[in-house]
């Protein structure tokens, strides 16, 4: 079991640049703003200081097929630097446009003045459509996020990138969080909550 590192999720933001312009520059002129009715497979909830390493996983994630919301990208006029009601009212629209939400965890996160409200309200919105996927600085450290962050699946890289099926921690998996699968805990697969991604066993 390994994470995404923030070097490759770095680097794959940085491929993503032109012109020596940064990671929200580049997006906001690369993409253009979706419609209002539009529909998401995640909506991706991060510290916006991790803008470069948003990037990077956002491309990652559309290499796999998913069509991912981030705010600024593509509700370009929303100011996330003030919590307003017309700030919130907007993206509780856009939580039910998505499928799932994916928690990026890094350790800016719980710096964030949205992401702990971003994931309560998709936790009461879509009970089982939260996720965790955390960037780590290496990518077979031990994830240990914030103790309620082990309430909720965490996705690995290999269930991005290889269409791995064995779930992480989730709710009714009673284990040492943050620790791989395959350390003799099996889990009793009937009792799992729904995957991240969709309903069924198989995340992409």
């Amino acid at each position: 079991m390994s994470y995404f590192t923030q070097a490759e999720a770095r680097k794959v933001g940085q491929q993503a640049l032109r012109g020596g312009r940064s990671a929200i520059d580049a997006i906001k002129n690369a993409q253009k703003n979706y419609k209002v009715t539009e529909r998401f497979d995640i909506f991706l909830s991060h510290a916006m200081v991790d803008s470069e390493l948003v990037l990077g996983i956002k491309v990652l994630l559309e290499e796999e097929g998913k069509k991912v919301y981030v705010d600024w990208v593509d509700d370009q006029a929303l100011d996330r630097n003030r919590v307003t009601a017309d700030t919130a009212e907007l993206l509780r629209h856009r939580m039910r446009q998505c499928e799932t939400l994916l928690y990026l965890a890094t350790e800016n996160a719980p710096k964030s003045k949205w992401m702990p409200w971003e994931l309560g309200y998709f936790d009461g919105y879509k009970n089982g459509g939260v996720s965790v996927l955390p960037v780590m600085h290496e990518s077979d450290s031990p994830f240990e996020g914030q103790e309620y962050l082990g309430l909720y699946p965490v996705v690995t890289k290999e269930m991005v990138v290889q269409s791995n099926t064995r779930p992480a921690l989730g709710r009714g998996i009673h284990r040492p969080y943050g620790l791989p699968l395959d350390v003799g805990f099996t889990p009793d697969l009937p009792d799992l909550p729904d995957f991240p991604f969709g309903g069924s066993r198989t995340l992409f």
